[in-house]
């Protein structure tokens, strides 16, 4: 005799909803707080500039979109109980599609192995949902305990927890390509200290993520005394825009804070003097150049330019690497206090010169200084370039 299992509706229902707050849940938070940026890049790269991506509006309406998709696929494969959860393959699959925009989406779009793989998938998650169908008449998991710590709500949470991890392992996480994105992103909003934010503590960098930051630190009057508190990738000739550089900020934006674009490709260094011929240079030039120099490690030119661009007698006191530089300079050339009188940086170079000391070993000797003189340009100049 068969007998009326009044628990089994409900547990169905419950195997539903919790499968749907886990596709919701890891959908929204994706999308929302991971990709938003390199949705932005996508979007805007696709659309030609016409069209510009709200992470909030983006992120619920494609998880609407997507969850639509899965009640579509529920109604057609009716799979529930302990397979319930492969409804959401379609969905998760197409998540993935939207996460993997590779860097160079600017200069080409192709489907790449989408073409076949996805056809694949589809079709081996299309056999499995049938051999599910034929198998459920068999299943006799409604006599089993049921509720939210059940077997079949434990079997569909696996199966959503591959799936996801799925997605991650799919869509775009490089972290470099991020970066570069949310700095983007960030600049376009006018705010510059989320941009500076960005990837800080982090080693990743690229030149295009060094030409964000030098940009931003310039915006703040700030590149003099910070930039060197960065991981740096690239020589000054990466401060500026070049050829498929930026994802959706306009290279105007940089040009514009210089002085203006240049008509036709010039060196840096050809650029920077038409500026200051024409008097278009604005102030933020002088910085360029002045950083510029010390990234390329150009130490006698920086001090050959220094007085060009900052008064020596000048009440306002030089920027933090600036005076670095010329401590440096000094030393090196056994000049000590020539172009700076600077107890304090003269102390702490001091104790720079004693910590080495103590390390014969130069590995353990570039451990140890890294760790007090990471975000001084003495640390770039002396070691940065051994990495």
């Amino acid at each position: 005799m068969r007998y009326y299992n009044p628990h089994k509706k409900n547990s169905t229902l419950t195997t539903i909803l919790v499968c749907a707050v886990c596709f919701w849940a890891f959908s929204l938070l994706w999308l929302y707080y991971f990709q938003a940026d390199v949705l932005a890049v996508g979007q805007h790269v696709l659309s030609g500039g016409v069209t510009h991506y709200n992470r909030s509006v983006g992120a619920l309406l494609i998880t609407v979109v997507l969850y639509l998709l899965e009640v579509a696929v529920f109604a057609v494969s009716r799979l529930s109980r302990r397979t319930h959860a492969l409804n959401y393959l379609p969905s998760m699959l197409a998540l993935a599609f939207l996460s993997d925009i590779n860097p160079d989406v600017g200069s080409h779009f192709s489907f790449g192995v989408w073409r076949w793989a996805a056809p694949v998938v589809l079709a081996v998650w299309a056999g499995t949902v049938w051999l599910s169908r034929q198998l459920l008449p068999f299943d006799n998991d409604d006599k089993r305990p049921t509720g939210l710590f059940s077997r079949r709500i434990w079997l569909n949470l696996l199966q959503m927890a591959a799936m996801m991890l799925g997605v991650a392992a799919i869509g775009n996480t490089n972290a470099t390509f991020h970066y570069r994105a949310h700095m983007e992103t960030a600049l376009m909003r006018g705010d510059l200290d989320d941009a500076l934010r960005v990837g800080k503590e982090s080693d990743e960098r690229d030149p295009q993520l060094t030409m964000l930051r030098v940009h931003a630190l310039a915006r703040k009057g700030r590149l003099g005394d910070e930039l060197f508190t960065y991981k740096l990738a690239g020589t000054s000739a990466d401060f500026l825009p070049g050829r498929g550089s930026l994802f959706i900020l306009p290279a105007d934006t940089i040009w514009k804070h210089l002085g203006g674009r240049p008509i036709y490709k010039l060196v840096p260094e050809r650029y920077y003097q038409a500026l200051q011929t024409d008097s278009l240079a604005t102030r933020a030039v002088a910085d360029y150049v002045l950083c510029g120099l010390l990234v390329d490690r150009k130490l006698d030119d920086f001090v050959k330019t220094l007085p060009s661009h900052y008064e020596p007698d000048s009440v306002q006191p030089l920027p933090h690497h600036y005076r670095e530089a010329l401590v440096l300079y000094d030393h090196l050339h056994k000049q000590q206090g020539t172009h700076l009188a600077d107890a304090a940086m003269e102390e702490k170079w001091n104790a720079l010169r004693q910590l080495e000391a103590q390390y014969p070993d130069i590995t353990e000797r570039r451990l140890r200084v890294f760790e007090d003189f990471e975000y001084t340009y003495w640390w770039y100049y002396l070691y940065g370039k051994q990495q």
